[in-house]
């Protein structure tokens, strides 16, 4: 199937395909005139692919666990598991900054909404 197709099935645009094929996560084949040829094995891959980057991967991550992308690898894989693991741990360090700056906001917020309080009672 060409591109077009192939996108609209994964939901993602012709323009991702393209940079999942020149990030080296997929080796789509040509037909006679040129145009790339998407089979069903390409779409479980560029499938893979997508789920990767939507849970925080980048392209970079997902080529280093590409055994993980083709269909001998969507059960466990060489090194998947720590990936993941890897993975999981760096959004839990993430999260915990982003609650310690919202915990700082808040208390500035709670500060600058007394100060107004005092202010206004005057």
């Amino acid at each position: 199937m060409q591109a077009k197709e192939a996108a609209e099935r994964l939901g993602i645009t012709q323009r991702m395909l393209r940079h999942y094929e020149n990030e080296g996560l997929l080796d789509v084949g040509r037909t006679l005139n040129g145009y790339r040829s998407y089979t069903e094995v390409d779409l479980r891959r560029a499938g893979r692919v997508r789920d990767f980057i939507a849970t925080g991967f980048s392209t970079r991550e997902i080529r280093a666990m590409s055994a993980c992308l083709s269909d001998e690898g969507a059960g466990p894989c060489e090194g998947g598991l720590e990936k993941l693991k890897e993975k999981l741990e760096h959004i839990d360090r993430l999260r915990a900054e982003l609650d310690e700056k919202r915990s700082a906001v808040m208390d500035r917020l709670a500060t600058l909404q007394n100060g107004l309080a005092t202010v206004s009672s005057r």
